[in-house]
Formats: structure tokens, C-alpha cells, sequence
């Protein structure tokens, strides 16, 4: 009973990360690739639940927003970088959300400018009239919903067999489309928006160091029903494509459902339209509530759910206009949408390393998080992700600026070079190992909370570190600059 009254962050955040985006890129790996990048979605879901449970840990005993920290802890410069780029990315995502939408409900033969207007209405009323408890189990049956997908992969695998689903070139992409799409996998499953929505969430519900323990089982099954949603989409895409001639194709999600509809039943390409939808619209909500978080932290506004719109009606204003904008670009026409929901994906994986540093440092940072701060080994794991992640933005890079080169040769490097950096951050951990640590009892760290904010001594910026954030911040800007540069080509040769 602990545990479902707990239950709600982890599950919520890890099921809406199988978005309109996610479904949509798992969904092109599958029929352009078959089953090649099932390992990334196996491999990334550890790395998911690493990355968020230090985000569920950072909310439990702050009490503050993703967003206030870092303003707080690294000034106003950073916290301004980490907020322009939060609120690009939420925006350019909401659109892919309603992208989405357009598609799902276009199956059926509803017109966009019926369906994304629906769709941006019913979210604001469900989030402004219903209060905290009350939105949370609309999400919570959209969790259940989403589950419809894997029956999907099911039934597609008795239809068809998977003999041919092996390899494939993506035709519409060039050279460097893979790895592109690999970068929009991890961008589309560790997003950084996932990181402020968790966080606030976990405080808004109240959520305290005492029942860490819950939100952590509370982010395992969400792990669990992440992996399962986003297989059987890359499954379903997989098997489907290998049957017919799908693979190096890939349009849209829509018309993966066509597809379905034509070479199984009505019955498959409308299970599948329903579960975009229903990924579109819990999405739309985590992503969108992202950032009206996000404002309140900065700008010292009343930002919850339990609150209605007349007591916080920048939180709630936020929110609505977020809607309204990307729902309004969406009903432009001649808008790309399949290229827009890839690069958008690819943007975010691009800009991941940057977030995740910075939650990484928070992490280590014992003025915040006392007895909850990570442990050494947990420190080396991410590290290792941090570096696996600039590794892909490098690889994206390289073959942006040298279309024809051998991309193998140029990963293996890169690995090499990733190798010997992470054993110099890993030889740093332990030569660290003897700096005294507040550890704390186990009543302790259950009872410990960070003081007030304002009662912290200002965090102190070490010029090594000041230098590494700046040179981090420049190259990611330039990997996202070659990105868009790319995303545009491939969309005017399309």
C-alpha cells in the first residue's frame, strides 16, 4: 500500500518517454535497420534508470526543482544556458507531440485542424481544473493504455515470420543516417526534459528521503514498461517491414500504421494509431508540465498541481501557451513532420551531455545532498555514460563533415579515446576515495533534508571546472549547428 500511494513519478516519466518521438524513432530503426539497434534500447534502459534516480534522489531531499538547483548552485550564466536550452527542446518536442496526434487520429480520418486543437484543449483542463491526484490517474491510464502496443508485436509475429528482418540501408537519409539515428534513439530515450519533470514531480508529490526506497521500485517498473513499449514498437516495425517491402522507407509513424492496416487488418494499423495517440498526449503533458516547472523554479512563482489556475496562473498560463504554440505550428502547412520529429530527437541526444553533467555535479555536490550524495562507483557509471554520449555526438559530427568516410574506423577510435579518458576519470575517483564523506546512519539519511537554499554557502567554481563547462558548452552548441545544417539538407532533397 506503501508503494502505490508512492507510485507515480518514476512510471509516469519512464512511460511518457515512449512518446510521438520515441515511438517514432523505434519505429523507424525497426523497418529501416530490423533488429541491428535493438542492443542501444536494451543497453540504454540501465543507463535510464541511473540518470533518473539521481534526479528522484536530488528531488526527495532538496525539495527543490531541477531547474532552482542549478541556478542556485552554478549561477545565473548556466542556469540561464540550461533553461534556453530546456525550453528549445520542450517546445521543438511538443510539436513532435502533436505531430503525433495529426497522425494517429489522421489513420482514422480525422483532420489535424480537428484533432491537434482537441488534444491541446483536453490537456489544459485535465491539468488546470483537476488537481494533483486527479491528473495523476488520468496519466496512470494512459500508463495502462500504452500496453497495447506489445499484444501489437505479438499478433505481428505470428503473421509474419522475422527471417528477413535482419539488415537494411536507410535510402532517405544518406551516408551517416545511422549514425544519426542512434543518436536519436538516445536522445529520445534519456531526454533531457525528463530530468526537470521528474524532479518537480517528485516534490510536488511530496515525496521525502524516507520513502526513497519506493520511488526507486516505483522507477524500476517504469523502466520495465518503457523497455517493453519501445521492443515491441522496434519489434512490430521489424517484422512487419521484413515481410514486405518496407526496409529504408520510413515516412511516419502514420504511415507505419497504413502499412499495418494494409498487410495485416484494420484492427493492427488502428491498435497501433491508438497507442501513438495515447503516447502523444501523456507526452504532451510530462513535457509540457516540464517546463512550466521549469519557469516557476527560475522566476520564484507558485508552480504545482495541487494549485489551481487563479492561484498560480503563471504555472498554469505557461502551460496553456506552450499548447498553443506548437499546436499552431504543427497545423502550418507543408510541414515535414516525419524529418521534424527525427531531428528533434537527434537535437536532444546532442544536448544530453550538458544536462547530464550537470546532474552529476549536483549529485557529488555535499552541501545539497548530504548522506544522499552518489557513491564513487556510481560516480564512475555515469561518467561512463557522460563520455558514451559525447562519443556518438562526436561520431555524428565527424560524419556530417566527411560524408563519405569509414565510419567504423572512425567509432573504433573514438571508443579508444573514450577508453583512456574514462580510466583517467575512474583513477581520479579513487584517488578521491579518501575524502572524508558525511555518510550518515540509516535514521539519518531517512531524516536528513537540505537546509534552505538560501542558507548554503555559495558553491565554489574551480577554474578546471569553469573551463571544462565552457569548452562542453561550445561543442555541443557546434554538434547541434551540424545537426540542424544536416536536418535542413536531408529535408530539402526529400
Amino acid at each position: 500500500m506503501t508503494l502505490l500511494a508512492i507510485m507515480g513519478p518514476g512510471v509516469v516519466v519512464m512511460v511518457a518517454d515512449n512518446d510521438a518521438g520515441g515511438l517514432s524513432v523505434y519505429a523507424q530503426a525497426g523497418q529501416d535497420y530490423g533488429f541491428r539497434l535493438l542492443w542501444l534500447v536494451l543497453a540504454l534502459a540501465p543507463v535510464l534508470y541511473v540518470i533518473q534516480e539521481m534526479v528522484a534522489r536530488l528531488g526527495a531531499v532538496t525539495g527543490a526543482g531541477h531547474a532552482r538547483l542549478i541556478f542556485e548552485r552554478f549561477g545565473r550564466r548556466w542556469g540561464f544556458f540550461a533553461l534556453g536550452d530546456l525550453l528549445a527542446l520542450n517546445l521543438l518536442t511538443i510539436i513532435t507531440e502533436f505531430i503525433g496526434v495529426a497522425l494517429a487520429l489522421g489513420y482514422f480520418g480525422v483532420s489535424r485542424y480537428i484533432s491537434v486543437p482537441l488534444a491541446a484543449v483536453a490537456l489544459i483542463l485535465v491539468t488546470s481544473i483537476g488537481g494533483f491526484r486527479r491528473w495523476e490517474l488520468a496519466m496512470f491510464v494512459f500508463v495502462a493504455l500504452s500496453l497495447l502496443i506489445v499484444p501489437l508485436a505479438a499478433l505481428t509475429g505470428f503473421h509474419h515470420s522475422t527471417e528477413q528482418a535482419v539488415t537494411a540501408r536507410n535510402i532517405v537519409l544518406g551516408p551517416g543516417g545511422f549514425v544519426l539515428l542512434v543518436v536519436a534513439i538516445a536522445g529520445t530515450t534519456v531526454a533531457p526534459w525528463q530530468l526537470f519533470f521528474q524532479q518537480s514531480n517528485v516534490v510536488d508529490k511530496r515525496i521525502t528521503p524516507r520513502w526513497i526506497p519506493y520511488e526507486r521500485v516505483d522507477l524500476g517498473i517504469g523502466v520495465a514498461l518503457f523497455g517493453s513499449g519501445a521492443i515491441a514498437v522496434l519489434a512490430t516495425a521489424a517484422i512487419a517491414a521484413g515481410a514486405h517491402t518496407g526496409y529504408g522507407s520510413f515516412v511516419d509513424a502514420g504511415q507505419l500504421a497504413l502499412s499495418l492496416g494494409h498487410s495485416i487488418g484494420g484492427w493492427a494499423g488502428g491498435l497501433f494509431a491508438v497507442a501513438l495517440l495515447n503516447g502523444s498526449v501523456l507526452g504532451a503533458a510530462a513535457v509540457t508540465l516540464a517546463t512550466s516547472y521549469a519557469l516557476g523554479d527560475v522566476f520564484g512563482t507558485k508552480h504545482s498541481l495541487h494549485r489551481r489556475w487563479r492561484d498560480a496562473p503563471i504555472f498554469h498560463g505557461s502551460f496553456a501557451l506552450s499548447l498553443v504554440v506548437a499546436a499552431t505550428v504543427v497545423l502550418a502547412p507543408g510541414v515535414p513532420l516525419g524529418f521534424v520529429t527525427l531531428g528533434v530527437q537527434a537535437l536532444a541526444g546532442v544536448l544530453l551531455p550538458s544536462a547530464t553533467v550537470l546532474l552529476l555535479l549536483l549529485c557529488n555536490d555535499q552541501a545539497v545532498l548530504g548522506p544522499w550524495v552518489n557513491p564513487r562507483w556510481l560516480n564512475i557509471i555515469a561518467g561512463l555514460v557522460v563520455g558514451a554520449l559525447l562519443e556518438m555526438s562526436a561520431l555524428l559530427m565527424l560524419t556530417i563533415l566527411r560524408p563519405g568516410m569509414n565510419v567504423a574506423v572512425a567509432a573504433g577510435t573514438l571508443t579508444v579515446l573514450l577508453l583512456f579518458g574514462f580510466g583517467g576519470f575512474a583513477a581520479l575517483q579513487f584517488r578521491s576515495a579518501a575524502a572524508p564523506r558525511f555518510v550518515g546512519t540509516p535514521w539519518e539519511r531517512a531524516t536528513w533534508s537540505m537546509p534552505p537554499l538560501e542558507m548554503l554557502r555559495p558553491a565554489v567554481a574551480s577554474r578546471e571546472r569553469t573551463l571544462g563547462l565552457v569548452i562542453l558548452r561550445v561543442y555541443l552548441l557546434s554538434a547541434a549547428a551540424l545537426v540542424a545544417f544536416r536536418l535542413i539538407q536531408v529535408t530539402l532533397r526529400a
